[in-house]
C-alpha cells in the first residue's frame, strides 16, 4: 500500500487547484471510456508543469494510476496510457520519484512486463528508464528479483526501443563490482554485441554506454570486450558497413581497466570526439563528446594542449551554454525549427505504435530540459580538465564569451550536477595566480562560493573548499573579503568532519589563511579551532590531515612576536604533541614538518627555552642530526643552529649546555656532507660558535 503520508511530506506544498483534483476525479469515472480519456487529458496537462505534476502526486493520482495499471479488467490501452502518465510524472523533481518509488512504482512496472503487447512492454521500460536514471532511486531493486536480469536480457530483441531503454537501466544501475558479476554472468555482453550494428544510433550508441559502464574498472569484462569473438567484430563492421559519423573507437572504450593502455585510444581518437562537440551534432552526442574529452585529458597535458587548439574546442564549447533551459524558450523553437510535435489536449487518441511515438512526444521537453543542463555540465567539466594544467589555456577560457559570469550562475544551478561542474570548473581556473588576481577578483566569485559551502552536499563541499583555499592563498585579493566575511568558524567545522577530504581542505585553507598573516588572524584562529581540536588534527590518522596541521603550526609560529605569544599560552601542549610525532611511526614527511616546527620554536626569544629546558626533545634533535635521510638532517640542524644563534647576549649558556651534549662534534662532521644544503648549513652554525 502505497505511504500517502510520506509522499505528502516530500512534496512542496503548492496551490492544488480544481483543474487538478478534476484531473484525479476522471480516474474513479465508472464508464472506462471517459477513464481513458481522463488519463490521456491528465498526460497533455503534465508536459513540462512541474507544478501540475506535484499536484498531481499530492491529491492520489499515483495510487490510482498504478491501481488501473494492474487491473486485469483494464483495456491495453488504458493500461498504456497509465505508464505514460507516470513516466511522465517521474520526469519531474527528484520528490516525484521519491513519491513514485514509495508508492512500489518499480515492482508494479517490472511485473508488467510479462505482458504480450510489445507498446505496453515499451512503455513500461521507458518509465523504468526514466526512474532508474534518478540518482534518488535504489539501484538495488533491479537486482531484488532474481528473475529480473534474465528477463530483461530476453527483451533486449524485441525492438530497437527495448533495446534503448533495458541498456540505459543497465548502464545506470550498474553501481559496483557485483552489479557489473551479475549483470555479465547472465550474458550481457553476448545479448547486447549485436547492437553494435543497429540501424538506429541511439541504440548503437546505449549499447555503447553499457559496455563502458559494464568495463569500468573491471579487468574481466574488459578483456573479454577486448580479446571476445562476440564484441569486437560487430564494432569494426561499422565503419564498412554502415558509414557513421562516429568511426573512432566509441568513447565508452576509453572507461575500460586501468589494464589497457589509455594512450593508445587518446590520441588517435581527439579529433572525432572534438567533432562531436560541434553545434551540427544531436544533443546526447555533444555531451558524450564533451564528457570523455573530459575523462581523457584529465591526467595528460600534452592531449590539452592538443585539444585546446583543435577545431577551436574552447569557443566550440560556449555555445553549449545557449540551449534554453525553459519550457516556453524551447517550446518555442521547436514550433520554429519543427523538431518535434507539440500535442494538444484535444487531440485524438492514438494506437498501437502511433502511442508509443506519441508518448515519446510528450516526454521530449522534459528530456529537452535535462538535456539543457547535462550539456552545461559536460562543458564545465571539459573546460576543468583543458583548464587543469596550463595557463595559456585557462586565459583562454576566461576570455571565452561571458565565461566567468557563467560559472557564477552555474553555482547556483537548481541541477548538483550543475553546480559540481561549475565548481569543478573554478578550481581548475583557480590554480592560475594570473586569473586570481584578475578575473576571480573582478567578478568576486568568492562571494557564491561561499554561500555554496554554506549549505551542499559532501561532494560538492569538497570541490568548493578545495577551491576556497587557493583563493586563500596571499597573493589571492580575494583573501581580505574572504576573511572579513566570516570564514573561520566555517573552517573549523569543516576540520571536524567525518570525511578526511574535507577536514584536509578545512585544515588546508586555515594553513593558507595563517600565512604571514598578523597576530589577530593567527589568534582568531587559535580561538575557533581550540587548543583540543588542534591537537586531535594532530593525531589524525590521515597522513593529508596531519601534514596539513603540521603545516598550518608552521605558519602560526613564524615572526618571533607570534612564535612567543602562542609558546606561552599553549607550549606544553605543543611540545608533547611535537614528541610524540617524532616518536612515533610516520613518514620522513611528517617529521620532516615537525622538525621545521621545532627549528621555528628555537628561533623565538622566549620560546627557544621549552627546547633548552627539555632533554628529551634535544636528544630527539641529536638523534636526527645523524639520521641517514639528508632532509631529516637538515630540519635538526636547523633547529640547532637556531638555538646557537649569537646576535643576543643570552646564547653563551646555551652554546656551552649543546657543546656538552655532543651537538659541535656532529656539526663538525655534517660540515664534510655530501649534501651541500646540510654542509652550508652546518658550517654557518659552527661559524656562530667560532664568533
Amino acid at each position: 500500500m502505497c505511504r500517502l503520508t510520506v509522499v505528502l511530506s516530500r512534496v512542496t506544498m503548492q496551490e492544488v487547484t480544481a483543474t487538478s483534483r478534476h484531473y484525479v476525479d476522471r480516474l474513479f469515472h465508472p464508464d472506462p471510456q471517459k477513464v481513458l480519456q481522463g488519463v490521456i487529458d491528465m498526460k497533455n496537462a503534465v508536459i513540462g508543469n512541474n507544478k501540475q505534476k506535484a499536484n498531481l502526486i499530492v491529491l492520489g493520482a499515483v495510487p490510482r494510476l498504478l491501481y488501473l495499471l494492474q487491473q486485469g479488467l483494464s483495456s491495453s490501452e488504458l493500461r498504456t496510457e497509465c505508464v505514460v502518465v507516470l513516466g511522465s510524472l517521474a520526469m519531474g523533481t527528484e520528490n516525484n520519484i521519491k513519491s513514485l518509488v514509495d508508492c512500489h512504482i518499480i515492482p508494479a512496472l517490472l511485473q508488467g512486463l510479462v505482458c504480450p503487447d510489445l507498446v505496453f512492454i515499451e512503455a513500461c521500460l521507458r518509465c523504468l528508464r526514466t526512474v532508474f536514471i534518478s540518482p534518488v532511486t535504489p539501484v538495488q531493486l533491479l537486482y531484488t528479483d532474481p528473475t529480473v536480469i534474465p528477463h530483461l536480457m530476453s527483451l533486449l530483441s524485441r525492438s530497437p526501443r527495448t533495446q534503448d531503454y533495458i541498456t540505459q537501466i543497465f548502464s545506470h544501475c550498474c553501481k559496483s563490482p557485483e552489479h557489473q558479476t551479475v549483470l555479465f554472468n547472465h550474458g550481457a555482453i553476448q545479448n547486447i554485441a549485436p547492437m553494435l550494428i543497429s540501424l538506429s544510433y541511439k541504440v548503437r550508441m546505449q549499447a555503447l554506454k553499457c559496455f563502458s559502464v559494464l568495463a569500468y574498472e573491471n579487468t574481466q569484462v574488459s578483456m573479454t570486450l577486448v580479446n571476445g569473438k562476440t564484441t569486437f567484430p560487430f564494432y569494426f563492421s561499422l565503419p564498412a558497413s554502415l558509414s557513421l559519423p562516429f568511426l573512432s573507437l566509441p568513447p565508452s572504450l576509453f572507461l575500460f581497466s586501468p589494464c589497457l593502455p589509455l594512450s593508445s585510444f587518446s590520441l588517435p581518437t581527439l579529433p572525432c570526439l572534438v567533432r562531436m562537440c560541434s553545434k551540427e551534432r544531436l544533443l546526447e552526442e555533444r555531451v558524450e563528446g564533451a564528457e570523455t574529452l573530459a575523462y581523457l585529458m584529465e591526467p595528460d597535458v600534452e592531449l590539452q594542449r592538443i585539444a585546446s587548439v583543435t577545431d577551436h574546442l574552447v569557443a566550440m564549447l560556449a555555445d553549449y551554454f545557449k540551449y534554453p533551459s525553459s519550457v516556453s524558450a524551447i517550446t518555442d523553437i521547436k514550433r520554429v525549427r519543427h523538431w518535434t510535435v507539440v500535442i494538444e489536449p484535444s487531440q485524438a487518441v492514438l494506437q498501437g505504435r502511433e502511442n508509443s511515438d506519441h508518448q515519446e512526444n510528450t516526454e521530449t521537453l522534459d528530456h529537452d530540459l535535462k538535456h539543457a543542463h547535462e550539456l552545461r555540465q559536460a562543458a564545465f567539466k571539459l573546460y576543468a580538465s583543458l583548464g587543469s594544467n596550463d595557463e595559456d589555456i585557462r586565459k583562454k577560457i576566461t576570455e571565452t564569451e561571458n565565461m566567468m559570469d557563467r560559472i557564477v550562475s552555474g553555482l547556483s544551478e537548481s541541477s548538483i550536477k550543475v553546480r559540481l561542474a561549475a565548481v569543478r570548473c573554478l578550481h581548475s581556473l583557480s590554480r592560475s595566480v594570473q586569473q586570481l588576481r584578475t578575473s576571480f577578483h573582478d567578478h568576486a566569485v568568492w562571494k557564491p562560493l561561499m554561500k555554496l559551502l554554506q549549505n551542499a552536499p559532501d561532494e560538492v563541499l569538497v570541490m568548493a573548499s578545495s577551491t576556497l583555499c587557493n583563493l586563500l592563498l596571499e597573493f589571492s585579493p580575494s583573501k581580505e573579503p574572504i576573511l572579513e566575511s566570516g570564514v573561520v568558524e566555517l573552517l573549523c567545522s569543516l576540520t571536524q568532519s567525518d570525511s578526511p577530504a574535507l577536514r584536509v581542505n578545512g585544515i588546508w585553507a586555515l594553513m593558507n589563511m595563517a600565512f604571514q598573516a598578523d597576530q589577530k588572524v593567527k589568534g582568531e584562529i587559535v580561538r575557533a579551532l581550540g587548543t583540543e581540536q588542534l591537537f586531535r588534527l594532530l593525531s589524525d590518522p590521515d597522513t593529508n590531515v596531519l601534514m596539513k596541521t603540521l603545516g598550518l603550526l608552521r605558519n602560526l609560529l613564524s615572526t618571533r612576536p607570534h612564535i612567543d605569544q602562542i609558546m606561552s599560552s599553549h607550549g606544553k601542549q605543543i611540545m608533547q604533541a611535537v614528541t610524540l610525532i617524532l616518536e612515533g611511526e610516520h613518514s620522513i614527511e611528517v617529521k620532516e614538518q615537525t622538525l621545521c616546527i621545532l627549528a621555528n620554536i628555537a628561533d623565538g626569544n622566549t620560546a627557544k627555552e621549552l627546547i633548552m629546558t627539555n632533554d628529551d626533545i634535544l636528544q630527539k634533535i641529536k638523534y636526527y642530526m645523524g639520521h641517514s635521510n639528508a632532509k631529516l638532517q637538515l630540519a635538526a640542524t636547523f633547529c640547532i643552529s637556531n638555538l646557537i644563534w649569537n646576535e643576543e647576549g643570552s646564547c653563551q649558556e646555551r652554546q656551552d649546555k649543546l657543546r656538552e651534549l655532543g651537538f659541535v662534534d656532529i656539526l663538525h662532521k655534517l660540515t664534510q656532507a655530501l649534501d651541500p644544503n646540510l654542509c652550508e648549513r652546518a658550517k654557518t652554525a659552527m661559524q656562530h660558535y667560532l664568533a
